[in-house]
């Protein structure tokens, strides 16, 4: 789960609330948000989209709690699918296909695709559901906001040919991001 910066932003001008209140919200005595000029800036980073330092799970709640909002409202529910076994160029197509679709047309959708990728960006697409739900967030309203695939390790081999040659065989590797927010 992170949070999103322009929903936040929005649901403090809709309740009104300054960055000082939510920050005094945010202090643990001892870990990282120990007073409240760091807790601002945290906070001040998060509004612009930023995650650094990392929102966790808690914090969020914390937060949808003084503002009186579902902790769904200000959140996305994210889901890294790391060293998925093909290129990035093939899973790109299936990131492509689902973007902007609600969680039921695009599980629907990679069940029925016929490519090798599709069961990966799936088991991503429903690690980011099962995020959801356990943040209580309204399932019927999930879409997917961000649907990305960057590079991952190459592995390298061999291959023999005539006359003692050797040609060399590159097997790529991905890293599938899924992100659901609720509309």
């Amino acid at each position: 789960m992170r949070i999103s910066g322009k929903k936040l932003t929005k649901v403090m001008k809709d309740k009104g609330a300054s960055v000082e209140t939510l920050a005094s919200a945010l202090i643990e005595p001892g870990k990282g948000l120990s007073n409240q000029s760091k807790a601002e800036s945290a906070l001040r980073n998060w509004m612009r989209g930023s995650d650094h330092p990392r929102c966790t799970a808690d914090k969020i709640n914390r937060l949808a709690e003084v503002l009186g909002v579902e902790a769904g409202q200000i959140a996305r529910f994210t889901c890294v699918f790391k060293f998925h076994r093909g290129s990035p160029r093939k899973a790109a197509l299936l990131t492509d296909l689902i973007r902007g679709k609600d969680y039921i047309t695009a599980s629907n959708l990679l069940t029925f695709t016929t490519k090798r990728a599709a069961v990966d960006v799936k088991k991503a697409l429903q690690g980011a559901f099962a995020d959801a739900e356990q943040a209580k967030a309204d399932t019927n309203r999930l879409t997917v906001c961000e649907s990305t695939v960057d590079k991952g390790p190459v592995i390298k081999r061999f291959h023999q040919k005539d006359r003692g040659r050797a040609h060399q065989i590159l097997k790529r590797m991905s890293h599938i991001v899924v992100s659901l927010e609720e509309k």
